[in-house]
């Protein structure tokens, strides 16, 4: 006898996808969701508590047609909302920092391919950042297809899901980190930063760069000089590229005092 799903068919292990009103609840309540499908024009009563259960949490909810929502389902069994479960629970932003002197992190910018993010997420644990931050509209999760592009990362990576990524910024520097948001068309280059106390690096989605309300809410941009005809780099490349520098700067010995945050 097969036990393939025999714990519960609204299940696909493979897929990380939970399908129906009840199992999607309790989902929810685990705090597992990565993010929902809904069909379009669902007027299920039901399922209008999940999105509003979902949105509370800032879980993203995203609405498809009913044929889309049964291929992620597998099923014309999925009562019109799939759930796809993130591949790891997501850190608080708080845990972060807690008890850190100098933390360094990374905060992703609307990165929406799981890939990029996969990728990011692999270089950081590598270069021992202290945490990664992402926002939870607009933006690829930690799926599936993330964590196999991590390669282990996640295991050694907290990572933290915001609804406002402005607003968290804005709450870093009140706890002191400086935060420095990397753009091409920067005039200061990012070598010429100080990158020795506890600070926050933020880097754009593809092909956008950083939102104005993001940018605006960075103590400095800086950008990554490019010598050759192609005008960026992929942002897992200029993540590495940037880690680097910093890790080079917090190594160095010299007697220039850190820098410190006025007011």
């Amino acid at each position: 006898m097969s036990r393939q799903n025999s714990e519960n068919p609204s299940i696909r292990k493979k897929e990380s996808v939970v399908y129906g009103v009840n199992p999607v609840a309790e989902a929810l309540r685990s705090r597992t969701v990565d993010y929902l499908l809904v069909s379009d024009g669902c007027k299920n009563r039901r399922v209008q508590e999940i999105i509003d259960r979902s949105r509370a949490a800032g879980i993203s909810v995203r609405f498809q047609p009913r044929k889309a929502v049964e291929r992620l389902a597998g099923t014309r069994q999925h009562q019109d909302v799939v759930a796809v479960r993130a591949a790891r629970r997501y850190a608080t932003l708080e845990s972060l920092i807690e008890g850190k002197a100098a933390p360094l992190l990374i905060v992703l910018d609307s990165v929406e391919d799981p890939r990029n993010l996969g990728a990011v997420v692999r270089t950081a644990a590598a270069l021992g950042v202290d945490g990664l931050i992402i926002p939870d509209r607009r933006a690829a999760g930690l799926t599936a297809v993330a964590a196999k592009a991590a390669a282990g990362g996640l295991e050694h990576l907290p990572v933290a899901r915001v609804t406002n990524l402005a607003r968290a910024l804005e709450w870093l520097k009140e706890q002191n980190v400086w935060v420095t948001g990397f753009e091409a068309a920067a005039e200061t280059v990012f070598t010429q930063a100080d990158f020795r106390g506890p600070c926050a690096l933020v880097f754009g989605g593809e092909g956008r760069g950083l939102r104005r309300l993001v940018r605006e809410s960075c103590d400095r941009v800086v950008s990554i000089p490019l010598s050759g005809p192609i005008p960026s780099l992929n942002v897992s490349v200029a993540v590495a590229v940037a880690l680097y520098e910093v890790l080079r700067r917090r190594g160095a010995r010299d007697s220039e005092p850190k820098p410190k945050r006025s007011g």
